[in-house]
């Protein structure tokens, strides 16, 4: 259910596949270590934490949102807690403070694996494997001072602070013995009657001096703590007190749950038992009862969370909320419709389920697979095992009628019966499609079952291979069998069945080797065309829009088979183990195949050469590629996820060249559930998950977009089009747009402020503080002089120096005031200097390699209005000589890099021709 792979060597690894990066995996809830909950007063609302592995994720209690996942340890988590500052985690002989379940504020190092950790004001306790009590200085990151215990003598299981008892603690053990030590004193304060049992649990009361102990065997004690007295005993029967909890809203209710996944309601006042429910598959490693509210939360390692409401009429507690994956590994997985935004999953725990690659809050449960569907859901749902069917190993899917009928069919294992399920109401269908040969009254033959499936492109017919070698077609709306495909079709068992998108012919593989077309309907008891292969079928992939078949041997050789010539056109050697499954990619150009030997790879369709492969640490059971080319969905033995990798191509430019299939693939680690990967989601998250905290410092995210990569590289300004690409065709434009007949002036006209020419709004108000001036004795005299606000500009950078001012005054008008601007850097209108220092201006921005497209345009604008007048400026000419050199510089390294890239093109264009 975890990633094993360590940090560093994920870090490593990212680069081993060419084609695919590791991107998240999904699914994942919870495991073993028990979620902890902090209540946030300004929001009113709880947070959750739970543990998934290597990382832990932060829910909402409200809507059971996904505020983060935090950063991936060394390696598993061990211990979970949390107080009103930090979640504390406890890997690798370590323990971290999380400060916004992301930023790591403490570190503090121990000698062995913490699998306790109680947080006590500014000070931690933990319990290590090596049954040692440390007490660590929060702040300082120092041990204050730390006790060993003897193994044999008192193995520690459980810690609690009871209220109101300063710097204490209360230690239970395995002998069932019970310590009360003063932490700041470093002291025994009291050693509580023993029980010959192993203490599993401590949990403080609501009310003073009581705490509930739980047991190895079942019971439950109340004990005072000021008298050393039992105030009263209960015992579940269901063995094992995994958690205790108690509701502070009310009524007097204590929660205890059990290892077999059971929760018991007692009733403290009546001393009895007021309900029982059945809350998970696994063991409740979760029990929490929300302060001042009829809210119930508990998990456990069957991967699933869940918020019970106290609102029954009989008080008992009823779902409000819920989270959860396969509580079983995946065995088939496949992309939903074309939007690429769900994806189907069969487990072994018989479930199918809907996972979204968006947002984990659209998941959703399409239920377990059931002989009586409405029996099953009857209340001990749980203990209904003899209604559960096995385990879906294939089903296939069509979208076409999707609102109509039923628009997935899947198989199960080891049974002759074929389900049918909707997505579009998200429940398992009515129809089980047997032929009449196999009902029980007629079945003969009863180790036959479903071996392979597919529905055709209308979305009206299902077609069913069987081990028998049967190929059988049923109408999935109504479940009515329509034909019988041969007599049989096979001699051995059906491995794979295809239609194409026409509803032309049905193409079938046996264990025989035989590859048979049919026609879809008319005369089918015979084939139309059979391919014998050198051995068996062992599995078929159809891709309809291409007309291709994916053809695996017991051999470990794939050949593709063009269902329009039916001839095979390619051939793939290079797998050593059983090929477990195949998809195409959407374009159908490269076909990705996972083996036995944990290794996946890529083989490029029209060359036949395999571009890319990698090793994963367990083997791939079931692979999709998404509709649209993104992401690369994987399942692995042993694990509830599913994993995500991300397409290169889709976002760089990859060079992929011929790989030799026998070739040792190199290991890649498996996506994590973190979202470091996430870039654009990240920002978000941070943000939302700090808007759920109390105290602390406030951190500010900013991201300043780079105006220049690399100042070798040429860098465009990123300015409008608009603006500088007409600027040599403007006097056509205007004479093109030029009104017919003068605007007509308004008999009113509403008063208005004048602006100042450019992209930004802003108002001239030189004619106000002329105004002002009017009524002042002091003489103001001025330069009678005609100079524009970009030849002064250009004029200040002769002492400044600065070149940047005139270029980014530019950079701010419209294409009208930019040709005015440079026509106006004329003598008559301007100085010389102010000419020179625009021809600068442009060498400097060639220089430097930015705004080149900025420079050109402004350059070839200048020239052709002063051409002519430069001739007779020997300054300028001299000037205008190094612009030309570093303009041609610039247009050699880019000319150089164009002509490169249009060979490579051409090249690769005449080699796939």
């Amino acid at each position: 259910m975890t990633n094993m792979d360590s940090e560093t060597s994920i870090g490593n690894e990212r680069s081993a596949s060419k084609i695919f990066r590791q991107n998240r995996s999904v699914g994942y809830v919870s495991n073993h270590i028990g979620a902890v909950t902090r209540y946030v007063v300004r929001r009113s609302d709880n947070l959750i934490a739970t543990c998934i592995g290597r990382t832990f994720q932060v829910y909402t209690a409200s809507h059971f949102r996904l505020l983060h996942v935090s950063p991936i340890h060394a390696d598993d988590i061990t211990a979970l807690a949390i107080d009103l500052t930090y979640i504390y985690t406890a890997s690798d002989k370590c323990i971290y403070a999380w400060r916004s379940g992301k930023h790591r504020r403490h570190v503090y190092k121990g000698t062995s694996n913490v699998w306790l950790i109680l947080p006590l004001g500014g000070f931690l306790v933990t319990v290590d494997e090596a049954n040692v009590l440390k007490v660590w200085n929060v702040v300082s990151e120092n041990v204050y001072f730390e006790i060993p215990f003897n193994k044999s003598e008192f193995l520690i299981t459980a810690v609690t602070h009871p209220p109101t008892y300063v710097n204490k603690v209360l230690i239970g053990s395995e002998q069932g013995i019970i310590k009360l030590w003063n932490l700041k004193e470093n002291r025994l304060i009291y050693t509580f009657s023993a029980r010959k049992c192993a203490i599993t649990c401590l949990e403080a009361s609501p009310a003073l001096d009581v705490v509930a102990i739980g047991y190895h065997n079942g019971c439950i004690v109340l004990l005072n703590l000021k008298y050393d007295e039992i105030l009263m005993e209960f015992k579940q029967d269901w063995g094992m007190v995994s958690k205790i909890s108690f509701r502070t809203d009310g009524p007097p209710i204590m929660v205890s749950s059990s290892a077999t996944g059971n929760v018991a309601f007692w009733n403290l006042e009546e001393r009895k038992v007021a309900s029982q429910l059945k809350v998970h598959e696994g063991k409740v490693t979760t029990t929490i009862c929300f302060p001042n509210e009829p809210l119930l939360l508990t998990t456990s390692p069957d991967n699933s969370m869940k918020l019970w409401i106290f609102d029954m009429s009989d008080g008992g507690a009823r779902l409000l909320r819920i989270r959860e994956g396969h509580t079983k590994p995946p065995l088939c997985i496949r992309y939903y419709g074309n939007s690429g935004s769900s994806i189907l999953s069969s487990g072994e725990d018989s479930s199918l389920r809907i996972f979204s690659t968006i947002s984990e809050t659209f998941n959703k449960s399409m239920g377990k697979a059931s002989y009586n569907r409405k029996a099953s859901k009857k209340k001990n749902r749980f203990q209904k095992d003899w209604l559960r069917m096995p385990p879906i190993v294939q089903f296939t899917t069509e979208t076409t009628r999707e609102k109509e009928w039923d628009s997935i069919a899947a198989i199960h294992s080891g049974i002759i019966q074929t389900t049918t399920w909707s997505f579009h109401r998200c429940c398992m269908g009515e129809h089980r499609l047997i032929p009449t040969k196999f009902e029980n009254r007629n079945r003969t033959d009863l180790n036959a079952e479903t071996t392979s499936i597919t529905l055709s492109s209308c979305g009206n017919f299902a077609i069913i291979g069987y081990s028998t070698g049967d190929l059988e077609r049923f109408n999935i709306q109504s479940g009515i069998h329509r034909c019988s495909y041969g007599a049989p079709a096979h001699e051995s068992s059906v491995r794979g069945v295809a239609s194409d998108n026409l509803n032309q012919f049905v193409t079938s593989g046996c264990g025989a080797g035989l590859l048979k077309f049919w026609p879809f309907k008319g005369n089918v008891t015979s084939p139309t065309l059979t391919l014998k292969f050198s051995d068996g079928i062992d599995l078929l992939r159809s891709h309809r829009e291409s007309g291709m078949i994916a053809i695996a041997l017991v051999n470990f050789i794939v050949y593709i088979v063009d269902t329009d010539t039916k001839v095979i056109i390619r051939k793939f050697e290079g797998h050593i183990t059983k090929i477990n499954d195949i998809c195409f990619s959407p374009d159908s150009r490269w076909l990705i195949t996972a083996s036995m030997d944990a290794t996946i790879k890529v083989w490029d369709i029209p060359s036949t050469y395999m571009i890319d492969h990698f090793r994963t640490e367990r083997p791939c059971v079931s692979l999709t590629m998404s509709p649209t080319g993104d992401f690369l969905a994987t399942a692995h033995v042993n694990y509830l996820g599913i994993y995500l990798w991300a397409n290169r191509t889709l976002f760089n430019q990859l060079s992929l060249r011929s790989i030799n299939p026998y070739e040792k693939a190199p290991l890649v680690g498996l996506p994590s559930n973190a979202y470091d990967d996430i870039v654009l989601n990240q920002a978000v998250q941070e943000m939302s998950l700090d808007a759920y905290e109390d105290e602390g410092e406030e951190i500010e995210f900013k991201y300043e977009t780079q105006t220049q990569l690399s100042k070798e590289l040429i860098t465009l300004s990123g300015v409008a089009a608009s603006r500088w690409q007409n600027l040599l065709d403007l006097d056509i434009i205007k004479k093109r747009n030029k009104p017919k007949s003068a605007p007509k002036i308004p008999k009113q006209a509403p008063f208005f402020l004048p602006t100042i020419a450019g992209p930004e709004m802003k108002f001239d108000l030189t004619a106000t503080v002329n105004e002002a001036n009017v009524h002042s004795k002091i003489l103001n005299t001025s330069p009678l002089n005609n100079m524009t606000t970009l030849a002064k500009l250009l004029e200040e950078t002769e002492t400044a120096n600065n070149y940047e001012p005139p270029i980014n005054y530019l950079k701010k008008l419209g294409p009208s005031m930019v040709d005015y601007e440079i026509k106006s850097l004329h003598p008559l209108s301007a100085s010389i200097a102010a000419m020179v220092q625009f021809l600068k201006t442009i060498e400097y921005t060639f220089s430097t390699n930015k705004d080149f497209e900025l420079a050109q345009s402004y350059l070839s604008v200048f020239l052709r209005a002063h051409g002519s007048t430069l001739i007779e400026l020997p300054e300028v000419v001299q000037t205008l000589k190094s612009v030309s050199v570093a303009q041609e510089t610039c247009w050699n390294r880019i000319e150089k890099k164009l002509s490169y890239g249009i060979g490579v093109v051409a090249a690769l264009r005449n080699y796939v021709k």
